[in-house]
């Protein structure tokens, strides 16, 4: 006998309705997910990779253009994340979040509080709607995973990281020790 799925389904316009409380909440195939404000160490992470990802695309102003949360991409009712940065076309950035609707490349930093909603629940939603190119970085294991729409298995990466914006671009190289170098020393990583 097969048991009837009675978990309480969530869509987008109740959780946008939530009171602000230091959560960030999102909502994939009507699952709520639900992760605590990040710490310094996933904040510098962040940062260092913000500057990157942007000094690169703003070498191609007219293609792409990156941001970072709290930002809503709601593709339905059911749909709706937050990552922890992305890079959209430049044709999708009209004033609304709403019409960012193809990411070129998401990324998520893991925290013990997120690892199982970004390295599954998040991760399938993205290769399903056709994320380019989606990036778990783990500052713990001190590695990142490349993950495609088509892939089963990620690209684990631990020196440089790559990533181009369209096939006629030079490639972004990113070193990791570098960038995970930044970290206080002693810090958690989360």
């Amino acid at each position: 006998m097969v048991m009837p799925n009675t978990a309480r389904r969530y869509t987008a316009t109740e959780v946008l309705a939530f009171p602000l409380d230091r959560n960030r909440y999102e909502v994939v195939h009507g699952e709520l997910l639900v992760t605590p404000s990040p710490g310094q160490p996933h904040q510098i992470v962040l940062r260092d990779l913000f500057r990157l990802l942007d000094e690169y695309v703003r070498a191609f102003p007219q293609d792409a253009h990156v941001f970072f949360a709290p930002a809503d991409i709601i593709w339905s009712e059911e749909d709706y994340v937050q990552p922890d940065l992305f890079v959209v076309p430049a044709n999708e950035v009209t004033g609304s979040w709403r019409d960012c609707r193809t990411l070129l490349l998401a990324v998520e930093i893991v925290s013990p509080s997120s690892a199982r909603a970004d390295r599954v629940t998040k991760r399938r939603l993205y290769q399903e709607r056709g994320v380019g190119t989606y990036w778990v970085i783990d500052l713990v294991a001190g590695v990142v995973e490349v993950w495609k729409p088509e892939d089963e298995r990620p690209v684990v990466v631990t020196e440089t990281l790559r990533w181009c914006l369209k096939p006629e671009a030079p490639e972004l190289s990113i070193v990791l020790p570098q960038l995970f170098g930044a970290l206080p020393p002693g810090s958690r990583p989360y």
